[in-house]
């Protein structure tokens, strides 16, 4: 189920609220994680019995890695990591590697091999994450295991954030999980804006921009105007469609007295790709520092290691995206850009930061390509448009109809946000977790309130698509 759509906003949101408003403060958990499932199996279906499996065995690994003695606890680690990663390679892999290896076994003659198709659960890159972030922390002492199922169920299923996130590491809400003392009137009031900000964010400005880079992306041979309008469209449909999911996930968490981690930052404006990614997807992105990257030795081993670590970590954050070439090379394209920003220096230095502003723009804006193209061929067809004004400046006819005023209008406010200074950060603004005027917190949370009606309108008109990061 999607947050922007009717059953949601009008029957399943508010019969959650009003359950959670008169059953008891210590109900807010079982309520939750009942009410999580039910969201879950209306999208996932049958998936919903793998992912109470899984949910069954790392609750009973945290508690038995949580009672043993320091020196029983590795292997059993190791198992429950084994498992759950080997979950999430045979449901989102098995088919890529299937085809990889078919491909190879033809190009040497050995004849056909079988190809493997699987459908891949909602979410399963999320929730297998958040087990693995519950059984480490655990491992580390940095928390107690959950002894009540319906909490560890509200943990790992919570509809806010179950499907695309925010990453929530259990050590960041285990306290909070145990606290539902808190006002509940006082939490939607807090928490609504935000939500409403996410919706107008994905629904007025992600889907108006969705058809204009599904037509140029769709261009067999695309000319330089077509090539750059793709890729801005898809640059800013991302990001609008992504951060305003999230702003969605943590209204609602502040709704029901949960507040989870932020997962923006005004990654446009960021004047290095390092930069870059302290502002993108900032949950993924700490959950690997701190789960991958620091284990493997982070920059405490020399240059070389260094080097080698994130590569390791920018490959693997490709592969999560995605099974497929192009998410593995747009990932081997932003580990080598760090790495190249950490050999000169330039990933740490703060000077002539608007020109690195525009340049890191256009440097994200080549790996989206990579990332939304249907394959690496057609992936070269769009750079190399882009980067070849010989290619022409004639747009295909079904492109050309799409861009209205107000689409054109969205296309410019993408390459403008790249300019704006990257301190004022709207959501948090909202939320007041920023410091801001009292003058900029109240217009914000106006504005919020304001396109809410306009986003329902949208919503009931049935114009949304799907979220982008719902395939992963």
């Amino acid at each position: 189920m999607s947050f922007a759509v009717p059953l949601f906003l009008w029957y399943f949101l508010p019969a959650v609220l009003l359950a959670t408003w008169v059953l008891p403060k210590s109900a807010r958990n079982g309520v939750l994680a009942v009410s999580s499932l039910g969201f879950y199996a209306v999208g996932g279906k049958e998936f919903v019995f793998l992912l109470l499996a899984l949910i069954a065995i790392n609750y009973t690994a945290g508690l038995v890695i949580g009672g043993l003695p320091p020196r029983w606890r590795k292997p059993l680690l190791v198992t429950t990591v084994v498992l759950d990663l080997a979950v999430l390679a045979v449901w989102k892999y098995a088919g890529f590697a299937s085809t990889v290896v078919h491909s190879m076994a033809s190009a040497i003659g050995i004849g056909d091999t079988r190809l493997i198709s699987l459908a891949l659960p909602i979410g399963i890159s999320f929730f297998t994450f958040h087990h693995l972030s519950y059984v480490v922390d655990i491992y580390r002492g940095s928390r107690v295991p959950m002894r009540n199922p319906l909490t560890f169920i509200t943990y790992i299923a919570m509809f806010p954030q179950l499907v695309a996130g925010p990453i929530v590491r259990y050590h960041e809400i285990a306290d909070q999980l145990r606290d539902s003392d808190r006002d509940r009137m006082a939490n939607f009031i807090e928490g609504f804006p935000r939500f409403a900000w996410g919706l107008f964010k994905k629904v007025v400005i992600a889907d108006s921009l969705a058809p204009v880079a599904d037509a140029a992306f769709a261009t067999s041979d695309p000319s330089t105007a077509t090539a750059w309008i793709g890729a801005l469209a898809y640059t800013g449909q991302i990001y609008f469609d992504f951060s305003g999911y999230s702003d969605m996930a943590i209204g609602l968490g502040l709704m029901f007295g949960l507040r989870l981690p932020e997962n923006f930052a005004r990654p446009y404006s960021a004047i290095s790709v390092t930069d870059f990614w302290r502002r993108w997807h900032q949950s993924l992105s700490s959950w690997f520092r701190d789960y991958l990257y620091v284990p493997l030795g982070g920059n405490r081993g020399g240059t070389f290691k260094t080097y080698r670590n994130l590569s390791i970590v920018f490959l693997t954050t490709g592969l999560w995206h995605g099974a497929a070439w192009t998410f593995i090379i747009w990932g081997a394209y932003h580990g080598l850009l760090l790495i190249i920003e950490r050999a000169t220096g330039l990933g740490r230095s703060t000077k002539w930061a608007a020109p690195r502003r525009a340049i890191t723009f256009l440097l994200v804006i080549f790996g989206w390509v990579l990332f939304r193209a249907a394959d690496l061929p057609a992936a070269g067809r769009m750079l190399g448009a882009m980067l070849n004004p010989l290619h022409g400046w004639d747009l295909p006819p079904e492109l050309a109809m799409l861009l209205s005023g107000h689409r054109i209008a969205l296309l410019v406010l993408v390459v403008a946000s790249a300019m704006i200074p990257a301190a004022w950060v709207s959501g948090r603004v909202i939320d007041g977790m920023q410091e801001a005027p009292t003058w900029a917190r109240r217009t914000m949370r106006s504005l919020a309130l304001a396109a809410a009606p306009y986003a329902a309108i949208v919503t009931v008109a049935g114009t949304f698509s799907p979220f982008l990061y719902f395939q992963f």
